[in-house]
Parts: C-alpha cells; sequence; structure tokens
C-alpha cells in the first residue's frame, strides 16, 4: 500500500512540475530525472500531524494556510484568527475566505484576539495592504466562525487530545499566551509549538524586534517561559526564502482554485510594493514555517535558550538566544545597598530555532503543493 501512495504521489508531482518548469519556476535540475528519479522528499508519512493554525492573515499567511490544507502530512484542526497584520475584523473574514477557497469548509475557524494583551495594537498593512491580502477584494465568505472563541477552542481541542495537537503560531503569540494564560494546567497537554517569530540576527519592525514578537512582546514571553516544546522559524532564516515574478508565474499558470487565488494575492502584493518600493521580491516567512513541518530537511535548528525582552523603551519583543551558558541579564542599578548573590540561572535551552534554510527545497515543496490540480 505505501509503495502505491509513493506512485501516486510521484506521478501528482511529476504532473505539477511539468505546470511550475513550463512557467519557469524553477531551474530543471530540481526536477525528477533520470539521475534524480524518485521525489521521496515529500512522501505523506502514515500519521499526519495535528495541528491548529493560529494565524493573521497577512499575505504570506494566506499562503501558509494554503499549504497547510493542501498537505496531507499535517491535519488541520483548526485555524484561530488572530490580530496582528491587519485587525482581527479582516484576519477573521480573511481566515474563512481562505479556508473556503481550498475547499476545507469542515475546518472550525474561531475568532481570536482582538488587541495584544497590554498594549495597542500596532498592524503592517504597509507590507500586506489595507484589507492583508494585498489588495485583492475576494468575495464575502459563507463559510461562518464558530461560536467558541479561539482560546475555548484550542483548549478543548487540546484537553481532548492530550499530547497529540501541535499550535503552529504564525502571527502574533496572543490567543496562544491567553490560552496559557486561562489554563495554567494545559501546557504539558501540548505536543509543541511552532513559531514563525523572532529573529537571532536582528529585526524588521526595528533595529531589534521582528514584528510578531513586537506586536505582542508579553505573549511571546510567556510562550517561551511555558516549557513547551518550540521550535522558533524567524527572520534569520525566512529572509531567504525570497518569491520571485517567475514564481508567481507558475501559480498563475496552474489552473485550480488555490493556485489561481495564490496568484492573485502575490501579484496584487508584488505590484503594489513595487510602485511604493520597487520591490521585486518578498520572503515567504510564514509558509516556510509550515514547510519545515512538512518536510523538516528544508531548514536546519540549533538549540537555544532563547528570552524576550519585553520592558526595553527600544528593544521590546527582542529575542535573545543563548547558545551556551553563562545566562546573563543586565547588571543591577546601583542602591547603596549592599548587594545580594545572585546565582546565574542554570543553562538549559528551551527552543530550537532555525539557523540555516534550504531556499529551492522550500519553493519546490511550495510550488508542487499549490500548483497540484488536486
Amino acid at each position: 500500500m505505501r509503495s502505491n501512495n509513493l506512485f501516486r504521489n510521484r506521478r501528482d508531482f511529476l504532473r505539477t512540475s511539468a505546470v511550475t518548469l513550463a512557467a519557469g519556476a524553477l531551474p530543471s535540475s530540481l526536477f525528477p530525472s533520470k539521475e534524480n528519479p524518485a521525489n521521496t522528499y515529500f512522501a505523506p508519512p502514515t500519521k499526519p500531524h495535528r495541528i491548529i493554525l493560529d494565524t493573521d492573515p497577512g499575505v504570506d499567511d494566506a499562503i501558509a494556510i494554503f499549504l497547510a490544507l493542501r498537505s496531507p502530512e499535517l491535519h488541520v484542526e483548526a485555524v484561530t484568527p488572530v490580530c496582528g497584520n491587519v485587525p482581527l475584523s479582516l484576519t477573521l473574514p480573511n481566515a474563512l475566505r481562505l479556508v473556503e477557497i481550498a475547499g476545507r469548509a469542515d475546518i472550525p475557524v474561531a475568532a481570536g484576539a482582538a488587541t495584544p494583551l497590554v498594549r495597542r495594537l500596532v498592524t503592517a498593512k504597509y507590507a500586506h495592504g489595507s484589507n492583508g491580502l494585498g489588495g485583492v477584494d475576494f468575495a464575502e465568505p459563507k463559510l461562518k466562525p464558530v461560536p467558541e472563541t479561539a482560546t475555548e477552542l484550542i483548549r478543548r481541542i487540546v484537553r481532548a487530545n492530550p499530547g497529540e495537537i501541535s499550535i503552529v503560531a504564525v502571527g502574533p503569540l496572543t490567543n496562544v499566551a491567553t490560552v496559557l494564560k486561562s489554563d495554567p494546567t494545559i501546557a504539558p497537554l501540548i505536543k509543541s509549538i511552532v513559531i514563525m517569530g523572532g529573529s537571532l540576527s536582528g529585526g524588521n519592525i526595528t533595529p531589534a524586534a521582528e514584528f510578531n514578537f513586537y506586536v505582542d512582546p508579553e505573549a511571546a514571553r510567556i510562550v517561551f517561559d511555558s516549557g513547551i516544546p518550540l521550535t522558533m522559524v524567524g527572520l534569520d532564516v525566512t529572509r531567504k526564502v525570497l518569491i520571485r515574478d517567475e514564481q508567481v508565474r507558475a501559480l498563475e499558470a496552474a489552473q485550480n482554485p488555490v493556485s489561481q487565488a495564490a496568484g492573485k494575492i502575490l501579484r496584487a502584493n508584488f505590484d503594489r510594493l513595487h510602485k511604493t518600493s520597487n520591490a521585486v521580491d518578498f520572503a515567504m516567512h510564514d509558509p516556510l514555517t509550515v514547510a519545515q513541518l512538512i518536510e523538516p530537511s528544508v531548514v536546519t535548528l540549533k538549540d537555544f535558550f532563547v528570552e524576550i525582552e519585553t520592558t526595553g523603551e527600544l528593544t521590546a519583543g527582542q529575542s535573545l538566544g543563548y547558545a551556551h551558558g553563562p545566562v546573563r541579564r543586565s547588571p543591577p542599578l546601583e542602591t547603596g545597598q549592599p548587594a545580594a548573590e545572585s546565582p546565574e540561572p542554570e543553562f538549559k535551552p528551551n527552543a530550537k530555532v532555525a539557523v540555516e534554510v534550504d531556499p529551492d527545497k522550500f519553493f519546490r515543496l511550495l510550488l508542487a503543493r499549490l500548483a497540484s490540480p488536486a
């Protein structure tokens, strides 16, 4: 049975590759040939990884949602929109539209947080367009959100399936932190949290902070202090997966609702950014985070102890990674009182951080999945 499944996967991949190759999306060396006959990188596992996708759509979020929903390696239990790239009033209907376009009305979508835990919301409309989808006007979704809040839905699914559910969080971590705050005993029941956020090499909204952690640094701090197994896919790698015009043309050439919608969103965003900043590419942050769950060899992970800065006037949201001990903090203020001995915290990694990426393998996976007729 497994060999038959692999044959079907290879046959589908070859058919898809013809579409993307004809559109000039990727060099021919990346596709199956006599020298490299088997596309075994992306064969689905016998047991899909069960995930809740927490997201703030968002251009790259839209592509990440499509990738997750079209990958048999993943079983999406729910989609939980949060404020971030645009307000919740837009991320919620955007999520409903995208799930509907993918033909997955069976997946519950629950409204999450409309504001960060303690801060005013800062959005990224400058990067994602006024509606979050590059300015593309899709029809109003017929799909409706479930009555539960995102917090309630995440808690219910995790508690019904202890140790089975991973949360894939590609927006600000407000929803996830709210779950952990509202149910302090739930952390050991969550299999893992896979995060698009942070950076060990400088930010993209300030010199210190990546956008998702900048929007809600307190939420990120709660998550990184939770003791849950974490994977952080940050700017260190996501800035290296830049989608270009020829790859968008490959999606536009494929004839399925997902590729057509993805092509429209990406094309509109390309056109908008080119007018304002002369940009010729932009990063696929969130799809890479999903892709490394599907095919782990897309990135290289390294153990770090990561802490999130929350009090700095200029550095809130900064993620600091210690590859080894000692873990030192800023020296205490001089008070004139005798200094108390404060032992250095024990070094113990709390996250696997993506430090390297294979962009060709990533785009090979992304385009094959989104352009496939199935």
